[in-house]
């Protein structure tokens, strides 16, 4: 599977799980339990959470399906802007890692960028490092003006990620954010890969562009060629949702597919990349 490095080393699958809407059903949980523990059981390292998912339930679901498991994961969560003050964020990650039965985090994200000023929430950051209650942290829905004032903030520890919606039918972050990031060595996380609502699923090419491949599932879907095509990026790790695990198994049977050039092309051509700058989009 391929890989992505965060700036302390750590190397990961860039395929990755994530719960957001997840917990939030008693008759779906036993079925979203077993698509995380069949994620980590097929080699997916990634979990990715926040405390607003749910209120908190989001987290507590995790906790559970990690319970045992911890080693083999490696655990994301967000703070809301609203915690995001030097002390808020000290509060808000110890709820969290109470929430989800660790005491740790592997990486945690400013959720979206509010009115704290951003050095008091990176100070803050820093001080869980110094505290091991994460390994690193980042941010997220970050278009570049802000990343370039992440970057101008003296941390002890670098920003190790940037999460923003990225997929066939929210192409801007390719205009310059993915290789800013790249270049200054930033993992860009691309959340809902599989479009929102459907419509991108629906759309004719990614089924012409499916007929042509095929998986040890059987032939390709919509869906894997939509998450292919994102998994396509250097630097880019997906955290797809998947509420089962015929779901789980669907979207790992995606990174068996490359897309040829003339797929590449045709998608191009009816689903068109961004040809000027335009504003970060977020959900």
């Amino acid at each position: 599977m391929k890989t992505v490095t965060f700036p302390n080393g750590t190397t990961v699958p860039a395929l990755g799980m994530g719960t957001w809407n997840m917990g939030d059903s008693d008759s779906r949980r036993a079925d979203e339990i077993k698509s995380i523990h069949a994620g980590l059981e097929a080699g997916i390292r990634v979990v990715d959470t926040a405390e607003m998912y749910g209120s908190g339930r989001s987290e507590k679901l995790v906790g559970e399906a990690i319970r045992g498991r911890r080693d083999a994961v490696f655990l994301v969560s967000k703070v809301l802007p609203s915690n995001a003050s030097r002390k808020g964020v000290r509060r808000a990650c110890e709820a969290s890692l109470k929430r989800l039965g660790t005491d740790y985090l592997d990486l945690y994200l400013l959720h979206w960028e509010g009115s704290e000023p951003l050095e008091e929430t990176i100070a803050g950051f820093d001080d869980l490092v110094a505290a091991d209650l994460i390994g690193s942290w980042g941010v997220s829905n970050f278009d570049t003006d802000g990343m370039r004032e992440v970057e101008s903030i003296t941390a002890t520890t670098p920003c190790a990620a940037n999460q923003v919606l990225y997929s066939l039918d929210y192409r801007g972050a390719e205009f310059d954010l993915l290789a800013r990031d790249r270049e200054a060595g930033i993992v860009t996380m691309a959340y809902s890969p599989l479009g929102q609502g459907g419509d991108l699923l629906r759309a004719p090419v990614l089924a012409r562009v499916a007929a042509r491949h095929t998986t040890s599932l059987g032939p390709a879907s919509p869906a894997q060629i939509a998450l292919a095509w994102v998994l396509r990026q250097d630097n880019v790790l997906a955290i797809p949702k998947a509420g089962s695990p015929k779901h789980q198994h669907e979207n790992l049977a995606a990174t068996e597919i490359t897309l040829t050039r003339d797929d590449l092309a045709e998608i191009d051509a009816a689903i068109a990349p961004p040809r000027r700058k335009e504003p970060l989009a977020m959900i």
